[in-house]
């Protein structure tokens, strides 16, 4: 087995806060299970400063928009992967990657983000660093697949046979979920919680997430139909959104029965374990803390890429609604909170993709498959 003074190397991207989100959940694993060196890099954004912040920019403007140019790119990557065109992505990195496994010596690397660097580093190397990619989304794009990755950390069976179908040997892939932050583990009563934020436990409750890169429009004209719609309460999470948090605030404040408006929320969990389901946009790790706490979703207009990808998928697995008209939004939200027996459902469904302490789950078997990469090393003699 590996010794915990062993060096792990977590390499993401903040391309939206998933990412990072992942590999700091991960890091916070890795102490705890005692390893005293773990070092999350932004490889990108360590490499190339400027370009990284320009399509980062470019990114964020994809959700509203640059709808078509994130399209292209996502579905236009995934068409021309074996191309030449792809062999800039391979290269990415490289010079920083080669700095960081120099200077730090990690005995491990893992991947939130696909950073097909690292195991063209070792194709081009000949060294052997075991190399394992976690997952962030309920579906598969193809940049995230090498034959130099010793392992992949997916969310379910369906991502599992997808990667099985390009040709990826099932032993190399374990279905762990998404790693999410372990506040969302807790048991708390949620009576304390009506109580805290005031609210009404006979009420239905909608949980508005708003301030996420504007996705959603005319959140006030929205917030003022239900308020006029009996035994629903609503609560809207404005983030940093800050214009948005005070253009609601008088609202609030006269119908402070109907509608709590919040700004950013550190225990945003605490609001999940109260909702009756849940306006989003289908990141990963959103979908992936509504199912530890059994929240409906309705997904408004999803973004080309991994974000419809998403929404697809729970929507077949009727875990979700997908909403593409903003005016459709509150005959659905309705109908699915009048509806109690497709509630009840809806709340079965979306729970049946979680998975318990995954990072836990992931972390002990990075472990095991770096330890015997590592006897299989020594047996080499290399």
């Amino acid at each position: 087995m590996l010794k915990r003074n062993s060096t792990v190397l977590i390499l993401t991207a903040k391309y939206g806060n998933g990412h990072v989100q992942v590999a700091k959940t991960l890091e916070n694993q890795c102490k705890k299970q005692g390893f005293n060196k773990v070092i999350v890099c932004n490889l990108y954004s360590e490499s190339f400063p400027i370009f990284s912040e320009i399509t980062q920019y470019l990114y964020l403007k994809s959700f509203s928009i640059g709808k078509q140019f994130y399209r292209i790119f996502y579905y236009g990557v995934d068409k021309m992967y074996n191309k030449r065109m792809i062999n800039l992505y391979y290269k990415m990195g490289h010079k920083r990657l080669h700095k960081i496994i120099t200077e730090e010596q990690p005995d491990i690397i893992i991947n939130t983000f696909p950073m097909i660097v690292v195991p063209e580093y070792r194709r081009k190397t000949g060294k052997v660093i075991p190399t394992f990619n976690v997952l962030t989304d309920f579906c598969l794009h193809k940049i995230w697949v090498h034959e130099d990755i010793d392992k992949y950390y997916v969310a379910t069976d369906y991502v599992k046979e997808k990667l099985i179908s390009i040709g990826v040997h099932p032993t190399t892939i374990k279905v762990t979920g998404i790693p999410i932050r372990s506040q969302f583990e807790e048991y708390i009563d949620k009576n304390t919680l009506y109580e805290k934020y005031n609210l009404d436990p006979n009420k239905k409750t909608l949980l508005i997430m708003a301030g996420a890169h504007g996705v959603l429009k005319n959140v006030k004209e929205l917030c003022e139909s239900f308020i006029s719609t009996e035994g629903i309460q609503t609560i809207v999470v404005c983030g940093n959104n800050n214009e948005l948090k005070e253009s609601l605030e008088p609202l609030a404040d006269s119908c402070s029965d109907k509608i709590k408006v919040l700004g950013y929320v550190e225990r945003v969990d605490e609001l999940y374990r109260i909702a009756s389901c849940m306006i989003t946009k289908p990141g990963g790790i959103t979908l992936s803390e509504a199912t530890a706490l059994s929240v409906p979703v309705i997904l408004f207009k999803p973004v080309p890429g991994q974000e419809k990808e998403n929404a697809i998928f729970f929507e077949e697995n009727g875990a979700a609604i997908v909403v593409n008209q903003i005016e459709d939004i509150y005959e659905e939200v309705c109908k699915l909170l009048l509806d109690e027996e497709r509630l009840n459902e809806m709340t079965r469904n979306i729970h049946s993709f979680h998975h318990n302490n995954s990072a836990e789950l992931i972390l002990n078997d990075v472990i095991k498959e770096a330890s015997l990469i590592k006897n299989k090393k020594l047996m080499l003699g290399s």
